[in-house]
């Protein structure tokens, strides 16, 4: 049972691990696009990558659940808590720096109520007359390669966790 939970802890993250990675991998050819190419490019994402980010808090709760297994002290128990950790830091970098640029993204745009309700939640980004388009870029953009390292830390410690069982 319990290799079973590691393994399913795995793939879950896996899945939120390769949703942040896509979006790294995306940042060098998306750095060239103009303006209106990128305002252009933005909504593309909604909604299959909030369908897919169902993985990372399904993520979070499989691995604490997999903690609270663990018997403390193992070196299985401390590559689960690093797993867990960076989790929890991979969303402290969305909710704090992508989500409210994302609520810039998706203005204006047709969501379905479920969307548009998750992307009305939480801290807002502030709002200037002109945004610099380039600063919520980058900032959107860099905050997925972070979340894509997190998530990848994450993943190697419960693969070595697991291997280590």
């Amino acid at each position: 049972m319990f290799i079973t939970l590691q393994v399913l802890t795995i793939i879950v993250v896996a899945i939120a691990f390769a949703l942040s990675l896509a979006h790294a991998l995306e940042l060098p050819g998306k750095m060239r696009l103009d303006k209106e190419t990128y305002y252009a490019v933005q909504p593309i994402y909604y909604p299959g990558f909030t369908i897919g980010g169902v993985s990372e808090p399904a993520g979070i709760l499989l691995t604490i659940v997999l903690l609270f297994m663990t018997p403390f002290g193992s070196t299985t128990f401390w590559l689960t808590l690093v797993a867990l950790l960076c989790l929890l830091a991979q969303q402290a970098v969305y909710w704090f720096v992508t989500h409210p640029v994302n609520q810039f993204w998706v203005e204006g745009q047709h969501i379905n109520r479920l969307g548009a309700g998750f992307f009305s939640f939480g801290t807002q980004a502030p709002r200037a007359a002109h945004p610099d388009w380039r600063q919520l870029r980058d900032r959107w953009e860099y905050s997925h390669v972070a979340r894509a390292g997190l998530t990848l830390v994450s993943i190697t410690a419960l693969v070595i966790a697991l291997s280590t069982s």
